[in-house]
């Protein structure tokens, strides 16, 4: 059976704490990286497309051959409302019916996971792995750093940050 790890996040934008997350999933046969195009709590977000390019970015930075995009939540997505992680399991499972889905956790949703909808049911169909993060960088002092015009080399990976020099979208 295939296994594959549904990491969700804004990825706003994705960040070596992310990166370290995706190293400890090299057991899975695939990581899917699934933006949110709707954040269920409110977050304002970059644009979703860019988001996605940057995705794509630092995917390609990586060493690891089992990571990519999902873009499954554009199919999902109605305006005005947010995308459940439920939703995106029930729709990766009906896309994947033979594989074996785990919803990988971030620190700062682990602690906020019983506030999922529908929590009970996707612990009781799906796994799901708390992940901590072994490098501490969130993506918000990215952008912090980029609206102060500070370097951002230490907290993403070569490809984003060249990106987000070029697009400056959190460049103040």
């Amino acid at each position: 059976m295939n296994k594959i790890a549904v990491f969700g996040s804004a990825f706003n934008p994705p960040t070596l704490g992310h990166k370290s997350v995706i190293d400890s999933l090299e057991h899975f046969d695939q990581v899917l990286l699934v933006p949110s195009i709707s954040h269920a709590w409110g977050k304002v977000m970059a644009d979703y497309g860019t988001r996605c390019q940057l995705i794509e970015a630092f995917i390609s930075d990586l060493s690891v051959t089992n990571v990519e995009l999902s873009r499954i939540e554009e199919c999902l997505f109605v305006p005005g409302e947010s995308v459940t992680t439920y939703a995106v399991l029930n729709k990766l499972q009906n896309d994947f019916p033979d594989s074996s889905l785990t919803f990988v956790v971030g620190p700062d949703n682990f602690v906020k996971f019983s506030q999922f909808y529908k929590a009970d049911e996707i612990l009781a169909k799906w796994n799901v792995l708390a992940c901590p993060e072994t490098v501490a960088i969130r993506s918000t002092q990215v952008r912090k750093q980029l609206a102060e015009s500070k370097s951002i080399r230490s907290l993403t990976t070569a490809s984003v940050e060249q990106l987000l020099g070029e697009l400056k979208i959190y460049a103040s």
